[in-house]
């Protein structure tokens, strides 16, 4: 099997790239070369997929099985890239987001779930990251009739996450010290690791698979106690968790999902954060590893050589976004005390 990833040096797109490679294909990325270096073992094609003349020199460097699209965001680039490849390719692989479903994280959704209104003609300011999506999957689905696979994921974990979700969990754990939990141990929680995501996608790519698939781990696959739990004993168990409770985060405006990152309060607006169906999915073969593994995995990854560096990294997919600086969490934790006194 050939395979094309555009993107394919970080994180999903790199999972893609190893879980091919394991399986002995032939693998090109095609990406600018700004952001890290590509895996060992591809064929590299450097270009802008904005720039008509590097798509079309990419697509001359085809034939590929499956094209997969890790990090397309505007409907008409998406599309561009589409039609450039649509002759170089016999399957494309779009990565969406759950959040193309407008009811999510309000309410529970499955693949029947309206999806946002979008075009796959929009640009970059003709709409929020889920309606963006759904243009760009449009553009796919049209570009590639019947040969197009759509992927909606959820909350994705694992080794070289440069999102700093477990990664920033981690690195406050191995700092040690009274350390916030938010909400109760027992909520659940629905993760996926990323190399999950990928076997899955090579193996709906080699039964010439099409359709949509919602693609997370299952519902309540750990909670906020063992998650946590786990990440201190990952890190040499220095970390004493001290929870905080929703009312308090509400109060003192903390960024859902930002600042702690996972972190959803269990109210109205986000009550079925944990509740994606993956039936369709798992009848089709997803299988998800334990999420104690995923974490294990990821402080290997991080605590080795070069790995915070690597994670924590300037990352466009992390913007301007700020986590919980430690004079927030100390007031916080003073809040929860004072509350609990």
């Amino acid at each position: 099997m050939r395979l094309l990833v555009i993107g394919g040096s970080v994180f999903l797109g790199r999972a893609f790239v190893q879980e091919a490679l394991r399986r002995g294909w032939e693998v090109t990325t095609f990406n600018r070369g700004r952001t890290q270096a590509d895996p060992d073992g591809v064929q590299v094609v450097r270009g802008d997929r904005e720039d008509a003349a590097d798509l079309a020199r990419l697509a001359g460097s085809g034939p590929w099985d499956a094209v997969v699209d890790v990090c397309g965001y505007v409907p008409r680039v998406v599309g561009a890239s589409v039609a450039a490849l649509a002759g170089s390719a016999s399957a494309y692989l779009f990565i969406s987001s759950v959040n193309a479903r407008p009811g999510w994280p309000a309410e529970p959704v499955n693949e029947n779930s309206p999806r946002h209104e979008g075009s796959p003609l929009a640009g970059p300011d003709d709409g929020d990251y889920g309606i963006l999506k759904v243009g760009c999957s449009m553009a796919v689905e049209q570009g590639f009739p019947g040969r197009a696979l759509i992927f909606e994921p959820g909350l994705v974990v694992g080794p070289h996450d440069r999102v700093r979700r477990t990664t920033w969990w981690l690195r406050r754990a191995a700092e040690g010290g009274r350390m916030i939990a938010p909400g109760t141990p027992d909520r659940g929680m629905q993760l996926i690791d990323a190399r999950d995501i990928a076997a899955f996608g090579l193996d709906r790519i080699e039964a010439q698979d099409s359709g949509t698939y919602l693609v997370t781990g299952p519902q309540a696959n750990t909670t906020w106690g063992d998650f946590l739990a786990a990440c201190v004993a990952e890190t040499g168990g220095r970390a004493e968790l001290v929870w905080v409770g929703d009312d308090i985060l509400i109060e003192h405006e903390v960024g859902i999902w930002t600042e702690l990152p996972l972190w959803a309060p269990a109210r109205r607006d986000s009550a079925a954060a944990c509740e994606v169906d993956t039936a369709k999915a798992r009848a089709a073969g997803l299988r998800c590893r334990p999420v104690e593994e995923s974490v294990h995995d990821t402080a290997a990854w991080l605590l080795g050589p070069g790995g915070l560096d690597e994670a924590f990294a300037a990352y466009r997919a992390v913007g301007d976004i700020e986590t919980l600086t430690p004079e927030r969490e100390r007031t916080l934790i003073a809040a929860a005390d004072a509350r609990s006194a």
